[in-house]
């Protein structure tokens, strides 16, 4: 037996309603044809006639009577459960478990939870950052699940969120050291600070330098005030490179090669994608990232330090 279709349900709660399939169809904006097999469907799954019918309109059976005191019973509970949620979505209560790297922890979610928890004063939140580089689907405990490379294979929902544009950036004593690098080959000669392959574009041109890290770190903070000391040549985000405390302690190292952008997504499984708490956290954070209100930018424009949400997840620094 096929299961039961709501909608025929409510189509046959209509019929008996308003006492002919064209007064029923008219209320709900449809054919009479799709009203008519709708109540068609009903009987046929319930194996009994809930109506009959003749020229002067629709006679509900017996059965058609008794059946329909159930169906208005079980759609005010239906509605009722709707009224619920939706109290919960406008007033969220509970408790959200975040993983995220430690990076978005310090510079996204610590400046911006103070706002979200005084909008949700229902809420109750714990973060567990993560290292950049780990790349493992999220336990089970975790609600939102914040990576910098979307998954090829999970069974999780996935939100994307706007990416961070980065530059290649050494300080002016190491530049007038150690000169500046012309090509990106020229790297392999200098000190680098970073992981991983750093693959660079230059329009349709993609050069990947085979560097030799003089110190491996995924986290751009290390990376930023050991570029910052002089020590060497790191990949940044514009927004940390070019912040007004730093931004005269570090020049660009070969501005028209732009490394890969740091994507971000969040990953949150089936259940918790109806879930009004993880909705408003989500959407709060909309408000916020990779727009002028970025609590990064400290309240500078944000156009040219963020990507567009629909660009490719790459992996992050």
């Amino acid at each position: 037996m096929n299961d039961l279709d709501l909608n025929d349900v409510r189509m046959f709660v209509a019929v008996a309603q308003a006492g002919t399939l064209t007064a029923a169809a008219k209320e709900l904006q449809v054919p009479t044809s799709t009203v008519s097999r709708a109540v068609t469907r009903l009987e046929q799954h319930l194996g009994v006639l809930l109506v009959q019918r003749s020229p002067r309109g629709l006679v509900l059976t017996d059965s058609g009577n008794e059946y329909l005191q159930s169906c208005r019973r079980a759609l005010q509970a239906l509605r009722h459960g709707s009224q619920l949620i939706e109290g919960r979505r406008s007033k969220p209560s509970g408790f959200i478990k975040v993983a995220c790297p430690v990076t978005m922890a310090r510079d996204v979610l610590a400046p911006l939870l103070h706002a979200f928890l005084k909008r949700y004063p229902d809420l109750r939140i714990e973060i567990e950052p993560y290292a950049a580089g780990w790349d493992q689907e999220p336990r089970e405990d975790v609600d939102v699940f914040f990576k910098l490379r979307a998954p090829k294979d999970s069974v999780r929902y996935m939100r994307p969120y706007p990416g961070t544009v980065r530059g290649l950036f050494a300080s002016p004593d190491y530049i007038q050291a150690s000169g500046r690098p012309a090509v990106p080959d020229d790297l392999t000669a200098h000190s680098c600070i970073g992981s991983g392959a750093w693959k660079l574009n230059r329009g349709q041109k993609i050069a990947i330098p085979n560097i030799l890290f003089r110190v491996v770190t995924s986290d751009p903070t290390v990376a930023q005030k050991l570029a910052i000391s002089g020590f060497g040549v790191a990949i940044l985000p514009l927004w940390m490179a070019k912040r007004a405390d730093v931004r005269n302690g570090l020049m660009p190292i070969l501005p028209l090669w732009s490394p890969e952008p740091i994507t971000l997504c969040a990953l949150f499984s089936g259940p918790a994608r109806l879930t009004p708490k993880v909705q408003v956290l989500l959407d709060f954070l909309d408000e916020y990232i990779g727009t002028d209100q970025d609590p990064r930018l400290e309240q500078n424009p944000a156009k040219g330090y963020f990507t567009d949400r629909r660009l490719p997840a790459t992996s992050g620094p």
